[in-house]
């Protein structure tokens, strides 16, 4: 298992939610961590919160990864600070929750860029580096959307399945130039984030994740156990697993399920009075931290991710009771 002390970590869209947890996370390993995103204010109070808790160096680095010569300029300037870029984690994103035929070209564009061609260039600039060292890792956050989509955010899912297939090709890549160099996934489920209120919206009612909800924090470590157990993809809740295993084996049934349940179920009881802009195309000031509104509907813990990140506690455990149910058969113990 990989000790994180003392290395170099990039988080994109570092400056709130789970890209701060992340951040925060791999700090607190021993990591010296590079936060990048847009809003120069919410970086510089993550890395004033750092310094506070963690004995390792912070970088805040004011970035549009929607721009690759941005996000160049970004990698240049940690290796210069900081030294040699171990582990990159693709996280930025931005949604537009709204029926597709309500969507303009410009807003279905942005989600695109940020969404999957911020982690196409994050992906670009850290190999860029990686390769010639034959040395690191690279992380791509992204969602139980990327196998099964749901109606309301089109530009969003779209994004996240395009992750999915360019990292499989760059995967391939790898392997066949016998390249030393992970390229984890993470896919998570529904989490209790800031984006629910800041995401542009044309929606009647205030959106909400679609439950159950999660807390930060465990994406934060399947994040940072991703990278120290060197993993290819790790799902993050059974409610990830259901949509992922599901969307696999009955894909028209989990979109007549989704059509049913996912619409309505992105709405709370509260309206808005007008579309929200939101950050889509420039940020929203103030200092929104990890969390979203919805702590009290959220889970700190899961059970499926402590097992799939425990996997030989676990199977050792299975196979002390099978052995045990055999003797006592054997026995004639009952």
């Amino acid at each position: 298992m990989q000790n994180l002390r003392n290395k170099v970590v990039v988080v994109t869209g570092a400056s709130a939610g789970i890209g701060r947890a992340i951040a925060i996370a791999f700090a607190r390993e021993g990591a010296h961590v590079a936060a990048l995103a847009r809003d120069k204010d919410r970086l510089a109070g993550l890395c004033l919160q750092i310094k506070n808790t963690c004995l390792v160096q912070s970088l805040a680095l004011p970035t549009d990864v929607a721009d690759y010569e941005q996000v160049e300029i970004a990698a240049e300037r940690v290796e210069k600070l900081l030294g040699p870029i171990d582990v990159w984690v693709n996280n930025a994103m931005v949604t537009v929750f709204s029926p597709f035929i309500e969507m303009s070209a410009e807003e279905f564009r942005r989600v695109t860029e940020v969404t999957y061609l911020g982690t196409v260039y994050g992906t670009m600039a850290a190999l860029k580096r990686m390769r010639p060292r034959n040395h690191g890792h690279i992380v791509q956050i992204g969602s139980a959307l990327a196998y099964q989509a749901i109606p309301l955010q089109s530009a969003y899912c779209g994004a996240k399945h395009a992750i999915r297939g360019f990292t499989n090709a760059v995967r391939a890549e790898l392997l066949h130039d016998n390249i030393d160099i992970p390229v984890s996934m993470i896919q998570l489920g529904a989490f209790n984030t800031p984006q629910f209120e800041w995401a542009r919206t044309k929606l009647k009612y205030h959106p909400q994740p679609l439950p159950p909800i999660f807390q930060p924090e465990l994406a934060a470590t399947a994040t940072v156990e991703a990278v120290k157990q060197r993993r290819r993809e790790v799902w993050v809740a059974f409610s990830a697993m259901k949509v992922i295993v599901g969307g696999k084996l009955f894909p028209g049934l989990l979109e007549k399920l989704s059509a049913r349940k996912a619409y309505e179920g992105q709405f709370t009881d509260e309206i808005l009075e007008h579309p929200r802009e939101g950050n889509l195309f420039k940020t929203v000031q103030g200092d929104y931290g990890i969390y979203g509104r919805f702590g009290k509907k959220s889970h700190d813990n899961s059970l499926q991710l402590w097992m799939s990140l425990h996997k030989t506690p676990v199977i050792t455990g299975i196979v002390v009771v099978i052995v045990g149910v055999i003797i006592a058969l054997a026995f004639g113990i009952t």
